[in-house]
C-alpha cells in the first residue's frame, strides 16, 4: 500500500510539470509493480500483440499490453483462467502499461476438459468486470481462486459461486446483512431475506409475509464445503440475482 501511494503520488507530481519536465521524471520514475493474477481475456493489438485482461491480487481488474502475446510460445500462458505472476510497467500510472509474465499454474487445460467450467469462467469474468477498473478487491480474487480450483467438484463449484456472488454484491456496496433479524434482532432461526432492506428475517417474525420474502439458504450459516442440495443452490442463485438485477444491472442499464 506504502508503494502504491508513493507511485501515484510521483504520478500526480508528473502530471503537473511542464512537458519536458514530465517526460525526464517519467524516464526516471517509472511506475512498476508485481503481482499475481488470473488471466480474464486478451484482444488483439496488431500483428503481434495482445491486451491481456487480469484479476490481479492486490490491484484488481487491469489490462496491459504484452508484446509478441500472438506467438506461439506466448499464446498457451494467455488462456483464459490460467494464474499468472506479473509484472506491470509503464511510464504514468493511467498508461495501458507493459506486461510481463510466467506461469504459476496452467489452469486453462483442466478448465477445457469441462464445458462447465468453461461456461463458470466466463461468468466469473463477466461478474468481475462489473467492478471498477484497477480497483483492488482481494477477498474476491481469494474466492475466484477457489472456484478454479473446485470445478472438478461441480457440488463444492456450485456452492462457491454462489457465495462469490454474494461476495459480489458486497464489494460493490450493496452487501446483505445476514445476522440478524431485521424486524425483531433474533439471531437464530433466520430462514428469510426480506427484498427490500436486504437483511435477514426470522422464521417468526417472516411467516405472515412468507409469500413476499426471499429465502436464506441455510448453508450460507455454514462454513464453506459443507455442502449443498439443489434447492438451496437454486435459492441462493435467486438471491444473488435478485439484488444484483435491482442494484447492479438495471442501473447500468445491463438488462
Amino acid at each position: 500500500k506504502t508503494g502504491a501511494t508513493i507511485r501515484n503520488a510521483s504520478a500526480k507530481w508528473a502530471s503537473t510539470l511542464p512537458l519536458e519536465f514530465a517526460s525526464l521524471w517519467s524516464n526516471l520514475h517509472p511506475m512498476d509493480w508485481q503481482d499475481e493474477g488470473i488471466i480474464l481475456g486478451t484482444r488483439r493489438l496488431g500483428e503481434t500483440s495482445v491486451i491481456a485482461e487480469l484479476m490481479t491480487r492486490e490491484h484488481g481488474r487491469h489490462q496491459g499490453l504484452v508484446k509478441g502475446g500472438r506467438s506461439s510460445k506466448q499464446q498457451p500462458l494467455l488462456q483464459i483462467g490460467n494464474h499468472v505472476a506479473v509484472t506491470w510497467r509503464a511510464r504514468l500510472d493511467e498508461h495501458l502499461g507493459q506486461y510481463t509474465m510466467e506461469a504459476i499454474e496452467f489452469s486453462a487445460a483442466k478448465l477445457m476438459e469441462s464445458q462447465m467450467a468453461l461456461n463458470g469462467m466466463q461468468l466469473l469474468a463477466s461478474h468481475l468486470r462489473l467492478l471498477p477498473d484497477r480497483d483492488p478487491h482481494p477477498s474476491l480474487f481469494e474466492a475466484l481462486i477457489a472456484i478454479i480450483s473446485h470445478f472438478d467438484q461441480p457440488v463444492l463449484a456450485v456452492e462457491f459461486m454462489a457465495r462469490f456472488e454474494l461476495r459480489l454484491l458486497e464489494e460493490l456496496g450493496f452487501g446483505l446483512d445476514l445476522t440478524e433479524c431485521a424486524a425483531t434482532g433474533a439471531t437464530q432461526d433466520l430462514i428469510y431475506v426480506s427484498p427490500k432492506s436486504g437483511r435477514a428475517v426470522c422464521r417468526e417474525a417472516g411467516k405472515p409475509w412468507a409469500d413476499k420474502l426471499l429465502t436464506l439458504p441455510q448453508f450460507l450459516e455454514d462454513r464453506p464445503g459443507c455442502g449443498l442440495d439443489a434447492p438451496s443452490a437454486q435459492a441462493a442463485w435467486k438471491l444473488a440475482a435478485f439484488f444484483l438485477e435491482r442494484d447492479v444491472w438495471k442501473p447500468r442499464g445491463i438488462l
